[in-house]
C-alpha cells in the first residue's frame, strides 16, 4: 500500500491533529473526590496524596468555590465521622458528616452534581464495609444498613448515591428503599466492578478506613478475574444501577473496554489514590511531566470506553484547560 497509504499526512500540524482526534476529555466528564470531616477550621494534608486534604465543611466551602471556578461540575463526597461504632451508624444519622455537608454544599453550589459515596467502612470501628457476624461481614444484614444510608443521603440532597461496598444485592435493596421513600428519581452510581486492589493504599490514610483485621478480599473482586466483572455489571444493571464504575482505572482498561461494549448505561472509571500518588511522586522528582502524563492517562480511560472519570486531578485539569484557552 505504501506510498499510497501515509498515516503521517494527518499528523503534520497541531490543528490537523486536533481535527482528526478521536477522543477528548472535557470537564463535564470529570468527577472530583472530596474528603470531608467533622469539626471546623480543618484542612488536614494527606501525606501520601500531595495536594489532597481532609476538609471541615466550612473550609471545604472555600475550596469548592475555587475548584468550581476551575470548571469542576461534579463532586464525590467521602466522610470522616466524629465517632465510629460497630454498625457505622453515623453513616445514616441525619446529622452525620455527609448529610451535614450535602445540605450546606447544595445551598452554596446548586449547579454542582453532588454524589455521595455509600459505604460503612469509614464509619465502623472495625473498618469493614458491612455489618460483622463474628469476624465475617454479613452480606444480608448489611443491606438494611446500606439502604438506610441511601435514604439519609438522598434526604440530605444527594443527586446520586454511589454504593461502594460490594455486597451482593445491595443495588436492589437501595433502589427499593429509595423508591419507597419517594426518591425514585435519585440515580444509583454503582461501584459494580471494584477490585481488591493494592492501588488503594493512600485512600486508607485519606478516609481513615483501614480494616482493624483481615482484608476485603471476601467482597471485593479478585484482580485476576475479567469474566466475573461482566457478571457483576449484569447483576447491578438488572437490579437498577443507572451508572456503573470500574475501579481502579489504568490497571483494568481491558475490563473497562469490555464493560462499555456490553451495556447501555454510562460507564465511569475511577483513577484511584495509588494512581494519583504515583504520578505525583514521579512528577515531583522530575521523572515525568505531570500535565502530559495526566492528560495521557485520562485519554487512555476515555479511549477504553469511560463516559465519566473520577479523578483527584479534576481541578488541575480544569486549570490547565483554562491556561490553554488563555
Amino acid at each position: 500500500m505504501f506510498p499510497v497509504e501515509r498515516p503521517r499526512r494527518l499528523r503534520q500540524t497541531t490543528a490537523l491533529r486536533d481535527l482528526v482526534q478521536e477522543r477528548w476529555v472535557s470537564m463535564g466528564q470529570l468527577v472530583y473526590p472530596l474528603f470531608v470531616r467533622a469539626g471546623s477550621d480543618q484542612k488536614i494534608p494527606i501525606r501520601s496524596m500531595p495536594g489532597i486534604y481532609q476538609w471541615s465543611v466550612d473550609r471545604a466551602l472555600e475550596h469548592l468555590a475555587v475548584v468550581q471556578a476551575m470548571g469542576v461540575r461534579a463532586v464525590l463526597l467521602f466522610g470522616i465521622p466524629s465517632r465510629k461504632d460497630p454498625m457505622g451508624s453515623e453513616a445514616y444519622d441525619p446529622d452525620g458528616i455527609i448529610q451535614v455537608a450535602l445540605r450546606r454544599f447544595k445551598q452554596h453550589f446548586p449547579g454542582v452534581v453532588w454524589i455521595a459515596d455509600l459505604c460503612l467502612c469509614e464509619y465502623t470501628d472495625h473498618g469493614h464495609c458491612g455489618i460483622l457476624r463474628g469476624s465475617t461481614v454479613d452480606n444480608d444484614a448489611s443491606l438494611e444498613a446500606l439502604a438506610r444510608v441511601a435514604v439519609a443521603q438522598a434526604s440530605a440532597g444527594a443527586d446520586l448515591v454511589a454504593p461502594s461496598d460490594m455486597m451482593d444485592g445491595r443495588v436492589a435493596a437501595i433502589r427499593r428503599a429509595l423508591d419507597e421513600q419517594g426518591f425514585e428519581s435519585t440515580p444509583i452510581m454503582s461501584y459494580a466492578v471494584k477490585y481488591a486492589s493494592a492501588f488503594y493504599g493512600p485512600f486508607r490514610e485519606a478516609a481513615e478506613n483501614t480494616p482493624e483485621f483481615g482484608d476485603r478480599k471476601t467482597y471485593q473482586m479478585n484482580p485476576a478475574n475479567r469474566r466475573e466483572a461482566l457478571r457483576e455489571v449484569d447483576l447491578d444493571v438488572a437490579e437498577g444501577a443507572d451508572i456503573v464504575i470500574v475501579k481502579p482505572a489504568m490497571p483494568y482498561l481491558d475490563v473497562l473496554s469490555e464493560v462499555k461494549a456490553r451495556i447501555n448505561v454510562p460507564v465511569a472509571a475511577y483513577q484511584v489514590s495509588g494512581e494519583y500518588s504515583m504520578i505525583m511522586a514521579a512528577a515531583q522528582h522530575g521523572w515525568v511531566n505531570e500535565r502530559a502524563v495526566v492528560e495521557e492517562s485520562l485519554l487512555g480511560m476515555r479511549r477504553a470506553g469511560a463516559d465519566i472519570i473520577i479523578t483527584y486531578f479534576a481541578p488541575r485539569y480544569g486549570q490547565w484547560l483554562q491556561q490553554k484557552k488563555a
